[in-house]
């Protein structure tokens, strides 16, 4: 299951000093281009509630939310169907930033369900749970557990992560890195560059100890006004790779 293709998103919104928002949606559109199967199309959808009102203002508008430390619930979902295959993926999850204090908490829960011709249907649970230290502003780092479930198999991991936004040079930049150790050994890497509060370049870049399953990706994000943004992301695999593109909206 660890080498399936998961469709990537990111986007959100604004234009001016101070504009607030409570909620995100956001829809994406993704080409698919395995090695060993016709090109198809995917598509995923997504939605973010925040508790208390999130304020957009000098800083990236990508960033709004972590800076604000803005708790939240969230959701997505995503289809691929190509060759005899589908893979559908749905998570919910929150964020819990502890009031007057620098602690962060967050749990997921999901499934991906796998259905290709002549096979039964296979299920697998997804699940993790972190605990964060805020030492200074902008920076999150973060340990916990994730785990999986299935009929075949389960396991349970402790994962690592950090994000940090901060000024370099005369640029805001976002840097990110996770590891899962154990089981399934894994790791992530990301970085993004704001060339202004509303556009940023991206890279990123994950493999594991499942063969073929390193994914090198290079995204852009532009908010169009305070409301409308646009994603587009390329991601190169050996398994195969993906073009997608998303829209969000901000409210």
């Amino acid at each position: 299951m660890f080498k399936k293709i998961a469709l990537a998103t990111a986007l959100l919104a604004g234009l001016g000093t101070v504009h607030a928002y409570k909620a995100e949606l956001g829809g994406t559109i993704a080409i698919v281009d395995p090695d060993n199967a016709d090109t198809s199309t995917g598509f995923g959808i997504d939605g973010t509630y925040y508790f208390n009102s999130v304020l957009v203002k000098n800083d990236p508008y990508n960033e709004a939310a972590f800076l604000n430390r803005a708790s939240n619930v969230n959701a997505s979902l995503s289809y691929i169907d190509y060759d005899h295959y589908e893979n559908t993926i749905f998570n919910v999850g929150i964020e819990y930033f502890v009031p007057n204090s620098d602690f962060y908490i967050s749990g997921n829960l999901g499934q991906v369900s796998e259905e290709e011709e002549g096979f039964d249907d296979f299920d697998t649970t997804l699940y993790s749970a972190e605990l964060g230290y805020l030492p200074v502003p902008g920076l999150l780092l973060a340990a916990g557990l994730a785990g999986y479930d299935n009929d075949i198999d389960d396991g349970i991991d402790p994962t690592l992560r950090a994000k940090y936004v901060t000024r370099v040079g005369q640029y805001d930049m976002n840097f990110e890195a996770g590891a899962n150790f154990g089981d399934l050994d894994a790791y992530n890497l990301g970085a993004d560059l704001y060339l202004d509060n509303t556009f940023s370049l991206g890279l990123g870049f994950a493999d594991s100890d499942v063969k073929d399953s390193d994914v090198f990706t290079i995204r852009a994000k532009k908010f169009l006004n305070q409301q409308v943004s646009l994603e587009g992301s390329f991601n190169f695999a050996d398994a195969g790779n993906v073009f997608a593109v998303r829209g969000a909206y901000r409210f």
